[in-house]
């Protein structure tokens, strides 16, 4: 069932690399939450993505996006993610459950080759607004066709300076 707009997501709180947690529902970004779950180390596609939005971190930041992302990896594929992908700027939470993954509306797909995870998250990114509700999602059920980061970073500022409310409730 897909997730509607307008209302709040289940909270996800997870550990991140390097120390600490990211706690969705202790965020308080100036426009929006950005979580940009990925599916795992032994994705090229993934490496280039989250290399992108480390390019464009403090682009979002200025625009008022805290971003994150998240991975249903354990905490050495996930700390070996961020050192061999150099993703210095942008943290990575890890250990989201499948479960809260389909909560959430993404789908999960299991391994074809040795080096994926019996069972992970395909991808996905959740625009959260500044009182927990959810603004906007893009889910995936393969790697492939993912927004691009430019586009969403545009969408963003039109959006905040217009004042542009969520759409799909209905």
């Amino acid at each position: 069932m897909p997730l509607k707009t307008r209302t709040t997501l289940p909270n996800l709180d997870l550990p991140l690399v390097g120390g600490g947690r990211f706690d969705l529902s202790a965020q308080k970004p100036e426009a929006f939450t950005m979580i940009v779950v990925y599916r795992g180390l032994h994705c090229p596609i993934c490496k280039g993505y989250l290399a992108d939005l480390n390019r464009k971190i403090g682009d979002f930041a200025e625009a008022g996006v805290t971003a994150v992302a998240a991975t249903s990896d354990g905490v050495e594929r996930a700390e070996k993610a961020k050192q061999d992908w150099n993703l210095d700027k942008l943290p990575i939470a890890y250990d989201m459950p499948v479960t809260l993954g389909r909560e959430w509306g993404l789908s999960v797909s299991k391994a074809i080759i040795d080096s994926e995870p019996d069972l992970f998250l395909e991808p996905g990114l959740f625009l959260i607004d500044p009182v927990g509700k959810l603004y906007a999602a893009s889910t995936q059920t393969m790697p492939f066709a993912r927004p691009s980061f430019a586009e969403v970073l545009q969408a963003v500022r039109y959006v905040v300076k217009n004042g542009y409310p969520a759409r799909g409730e209905a």
